[in-house]
């Protein structure tokens, strides 16, 4: 089995303004395409809501707001999507009516969802994925913003303050998950950083030890190092965003996960270039900024990253052979971006 995995997908916007005039085949190479279509399972992080309702959320102190039109299902239909999820601080970006459409648009698409729901009991259920007999749980989180978590009695995402560590709930969620495969895909910690904070790095941690078999983490919009089955940030995919020169949040990874026996094996990173509005293959260049980037970020997880054909390939470890650092140990190697800027 192989999964893919890519971060957040953004297509409101300046993205849905370019959805409204051309056709959802616009928006990735055909090449970006190609590659994701290698894998049987493909998940991603959809920040944005998908509906032409609502207002937005009442909030004087947030900045952005994002929602796609219902076509951009077409555009998660034509990549193969299997499951997205919503638990990220988009989500609610124009309401609880736009959140409940993005549930139907997504259903009636056939994609499934995490990380959201009409409630709090809905918001944290997981999603069971099939192939090739081996059923693979998805399981949706984020640690902010609190203003968006589900409640019993209202619709939202389903949340979880990491900083204060991994709540009970979602240590029972991972343990008790009927499936040979959990992937963990929380949506955690700051924006354009360079690397996993300290509360970000302790919850994989307690991920993995509930038996998690993947985490795939998302939120910095820059993508980060990969550990010990634990892909700390995915980065983005698709976005009408300004470049930080930097950080380069314009260049990015598609992450191909091979799995036997239900255990990952083996990490593909294509390299990816984000233009405005427009996601393709990464030329020779920037493949070899992103390269750098990532052989230094993975320095301090004891990760070898070796080039093969274009594209980053991690082996991962046998189970129960880690190579991942402690936690709290900081990036040692020179790196590629600047300091934080949050």
């Amino acid at each position: 089995m192989k999964l893919a995995l890519a971060g957040d997908t953004m297509l409101g916007r300046k993205v849905a303004e370019r959805l409204a005039v051309a056709r959802a085949d616009a928006l990735f190479s055909d090449e970006v395409v190609a590659a994701v279509h290698e894998a049987d399972l493909f998940v991603l992080n959809l920040e944005c809501a998908i509906s032409d309702r609502g207002r937005p959320w009442p909030d004087p102190s947030k900045p952005f707001f994002f929602r796609a039109p219902p076509v951009a299902t077409e555009v998660l239909q034509l990549l193969g999507v299997d499951c997205v999820t919503l638990a990220n601080n988009h989500a609610l970006d124009f309401g609880p009516d736009a959140l409940r459409d993005t549930f139907r648009h997504l259903s009636d698409a056939g994609i499934a969802w995490v990380g959201a729901g009409a409630d709090e009991a809905a918001a944290r259920v997981p999603a069971i994925l099939e192939c090739g007999g081996c059923r693979v749980g998805v399981i949706g989180v984020t640690d902010h913003p609190r203003d968006f978590a589900a409640a019993p009695d209202r619709p939202g995402v389903a949340f979880a303050d990491l900083r204060e560590g991994v709540p009970h709930w979602l240590v029972s969620l991972i343990e008790g998950l009927d499936a040979g495969v959990v992937v963990v895909s929380p949506h955690w910690g700051p924006n354009m950083v360079s690397e996993p904070v300290a509360h970000v790095r302790k919850a994989a941690v307690a991920f993995r030890d509930a038996g998690a078999t993947l985490v795939a983490g998302h939120s910095a919009h820059v993508f980060h190092a990969v550990g010990d089955r634990v892909l700390y940030d995915l980065g983005d995919f698709i976005d009408d965003y300004a470049t930080d020169t930097a950080l380069r949040n314009d260049l990015g990874l598609l992450f191909l996960v091979s799995f036997e026996n239900a255990t990952p094996t083996r990490l593909e990173a294509v390299p990816l270039a984000l233009d405005f509005c427009h996601t393709r293959l990464a030329d020779r260049d920037e493949a070899a900024w992103i390269g750098r980037r990532l052989r230094r970020a993975c320095v301090a997880f004891g990760t070898d990253v070796v080039e093969t054909a274009g594209r980053f390939v991690i082996e991962f470890a046998p189970t129960g052979v880690s190579g991942g650092e402690a936690v709290g140990t900081r990036q040692s190697a020179e790196s590629d971006f600047s300091p934080d800027n949050e």
